[in-house]
């Protein structure tokens, strides 16, 4: 057998991605400039403390420079930032030169971004910074004269940068015809889409990907900086307490060892919350969840399969199915325990707004997503859902699927119990159709038999028609359940490949956040980890370019 050739195998056999992507096929368009909106005012600020200047690519022609320069050095010299400092001043909040003079916006971006790529801490990365060895970083990052940046600062930068990425613009989720939930846009997500863009310019990704897109979303932990003391926290342990106004302990009402807040220090908090970290939250996930919910406490048999307390990240990530790579379109910051369907399709309906060129063609996503606001969204978007089954106690009883009339996998049945055949998913009329192609007089044994009834039934009424039984399956089944309804027959080859190549993405995207020691987050507080998230998809995006050029350029033997 012919083993299956590697992503990179297959990238440097495409040869309109050699062409395009190779450093040879770009120097008429190097260097990228940030691609920042044309009518942004900007920055307010007129001086700074360091000064961002894009110093050139001239010197990837040596190739003894182009040999030792790691993806995050490429894309210093494939891109100018320049006009992301505008941006980020927006994104920072200000609107007044008044006050103090700051660093550079765009020095500090860098400046993550070396951070994030190294997997190094904040007191790591100053100290590098004032080395002589990396004086050049320093050069690029537009750093002059020993003046750089204190912890305080970076935390200051990260904070407003996060705290800002909410300005009060919601998007409408309909949970059911009476309600609705609101969920803040994030505008961080800015970043990320200007980050696709530069993807886009250079040609990176193959001609179907944006026209017959497959996103997928995926959830992934990040433990909090702040140590857990507690399994239970929430909310309300953060509340001040008096003898009149007890604050309620949700681990003594589980009969567990609680606080009972009568000292000084718990009258503002309870003492085994976590102040710097107050939205983190404890779940544990046992490895083999298809839909379940995840634990909000310590399962009460002991096991530690995957616990996290603190928060997750969702990013909507785009896989390009021919070059198999993937970039993140979107992202969303939430504390672990919280539930992803929302967000997920919040994250769906805002891909117009930030990405209007994208024609989305199928989502795929695990059990966890498996649920009526997501799926309801996806058909509504008219994408093909591809999402795994979530699983119900009623999908046991066998004797219930033919007056359901599907199975445990939501292939239609019969009224006798034989399973239908799918004859495709009709994308014009949002539609899969199934037909029973008279299987009882071919001597085909049902998925489940009726007690008391003669096979093959006589009085089926369906008989003498050319296909037997047809049925349409649109948005959900007659019954008017959508939990198993998908556009793809489950198991099938198509299912597969699709499932899978969305699943690989996201697998990606975690082992990038692995390599880069992002498992716990190395900022306290909602607003930090959530900005230092959201500049981690983007220098994934942008290391992710940096490497394809590398790949590109090496399959033209230069």
């Amino acid at each position: 057998m012919v083993a299956e050739s590697s992503p990179i195998e297959t990238r440097a056999h495409d040869a309109l991605f050699v062409t395009h992507c190779s450093l040879e096929g770009l120097r008429d368009r190097l260097p990228w400039r940030w691609p920042a909106p044309p009518d942004l005012p900007p920055s307010p600020k007129q001086r700074y403390r360091s000064h961002y200047v894009y110093g050139g690519w001239q010197d990837l022609g040596d190739p003894v420079v182009w040999a030792e320069l790691e993806p995050f050095d490429l894309t210093l010299r494939l891109i100018d930032f320049s006009p992301l400092r505008q941006v980020l001043a927006r994104r920072l909040g200000w609107t007044s030169a008044r006050g103090w003079t700051p660093f550079d916006p765009v020095s500090l971006f860098l400046l993550h971004g070396w951070q994030i790529t190294n997997g190094w801490k904040r007191s790591e990365l100053l100290k590098n910074l004032h080395k002589a060895r990396y004086s050049d970083y320093a050069q690029h990052f537009g750093f002059e004269d020993g003046d750089y940046p204190s912890e305080g600062g970076l935390r200051y930068w990260l904070t407003a940068l996060g705290r800002h990425s909410e300005t009060g613009e919601t998007i409408a989720i309909p949970l059911s015809p009476e309600q609705v939930e609101e969920r803040a846009i994030q505008f961080l997500n800015e970043l990320v889409a200007q980050s696709i863009a530069l993807l886009v310019e250079a040609q990176v990704f193959s001609p179907e990907t944006l026209t017959q897109a497959l996103v997928c979303p995926d959830g992934m932990l990040h433990q909090a900086a702040s140590s857990m003391h507690c399994a239970y926290v929430r909310a309300a342990c953060y509340q001040a307490t008096s003898p009149e106004q007890p604050r309620p302990c949700y681990a003594q009402e589980k009969e567990k060892p609680g606080c009972d807040c009568d000292t000084p220090a718990c009258a503002l908090a309870c003492r085994r919350a976590t102040p710097r970290d107050p939205e983190a939250r404890f779940v544990h996930y046992s490895g083999h969840n298809r839909g379940e919910e995840p634990l909000t406490e310590p399962p009460p048999d002991g096991s530690r399969d995957q616990e996290c307390y603190g928060y997750q990240s969702l990013p909507l990530q785009l896989a390009d199915r021919q070059r198999r790579f993937s970039a993140v379109l979107l992202d969303d910051f939430l504390p672990a325990s919280a539930r992803a369907e929302v967000p997920a399709a919040a994250l769906l309906l805002q891909l117009q707004r930030f990405y209007p060129d994208i024609h989305l063609d199928t989502v795929a996503g695990d059990s966890g997503f498996g649920y009526d606001v997501f799926l309801r969204t996806v058909y509504a978007l008219q994408a093909r859902r591809i999402i795994d089954q979530r699983r119900h106690p009623t999908d046991q009883v066998k004797a219930l699927w033919p007056l359901r009339q599907y199975d445990d996998h939501g292939r239609p049945l019969c009224p006798y119990g034989y399973a239908l055949t799918s004859n495709g998913f009709d994308r014009k009329r949002r539609r899969h159709k199934w037909f029973c192609g008279q299987a009882c007089r071919r001597g085909k044994e049902p998925a489940v038999r009726l007690a008391e009834t003669l096979y093959p039934p006589p009085e089926c009424p369906h008989l003498d028609a050319p296909r037997g039984l047809v049925l349409n399956v649109g948005e959900r089944f007659a019954d008017g359940s959508i939990r198993l309804v998908r556009d793809e027959v489950v198991g099938s080859r198509a299912w597969k490949q699709l499932y899978h190549r969305g699943r690989n993405a996201v697998e990606g995207r975690n082992s990038t956040r692995e390599h880069w020691d992002l498992k716990r987050l190395p900022v306290y507080g909602t607003d930090r980890g959530k900005a230092y998230t959201f500049l981690s998809d983007v220098w994934d995006n942008l290391t992710t370019l940096a490497r394809l050029v590398r790949e590109a350029t090496a399959a033209t033997g230069h």
